[in-house]
């Protein structure tokens, strides 16, 4: 296993054509806002919540997954990131889990690419270009099985971030 191939493009996660895309869940995996609400439409309410129920819930910085249902994803990865508080909480290291974690999990389906949002950067206020150094050092350091990861920003300049760091 070696370190997947990064890419950063702009766009919508649930139109991702990989394996398997993350989630940026809430840790009773119920839906929500932002990403996960996105996800939970786009895969059907239902039935998605339907499966991620069966879970039991999910710790910050870990993984679970589920079908991707009418999603052109596989699968779904959740994980929860860490709410920003000042960052002298272990938030970097959560959020450093959270990438690591899902791509073990993603290891565990088989899946050779996967799309991920930029964590904990929405309602849960971590600071958008802490959250990409942390993202592309993750997976651009991960030793797995999954070829291609894809780092999907949702505007411009968390884009403009990760394309930076990636040296692009």
């Amino acid at each position: 296993m070696t370190p997947p191939v990064v890419e950063a493009v702009l766009g919508d996660i649930t139109i991702q054509q990989v394996d398997a895309i993350v989630n940026a869940a809430n840790s009773r995996l119920a839906g929500g806002g932002g990403v996960d609400g996105a996800i939970h439409r786009a895969a059907g309410a239902a039935e998605l919540r339907a499966a991620c129920a069966a879970l039991g819930g999910c710790a910050p910085g870990d993984a679970k997954a589920t079908p991707g249902f009418a999603l052109r994803a596989r699968y779904v990865i959740h994980t929860v990131g860490p709410v920003w508080r000042r960052g002298d909480h272990g938030e970097v290291e959560t959020l450093r889990a959270c990438y690591r974690r899902a791509l073990e999990v993603a290891d565990e389906l088989g899946a050779s690419s996967v799309a991920f949002p930029a964590i904990s950067t929405g309602a849960y206020g971590f600071p958008p270009h802490l959250a990409a150094a942390v993202a592309v050092d993750a997976v651009t350091t991960a030793v797995t099985a999954v070829g291609l990861v894809r780092l999907v920003a949702f505007d411009d300049a968390t884009l403009a971030l990760y394309r930076r760091l990636l040296g692009e």
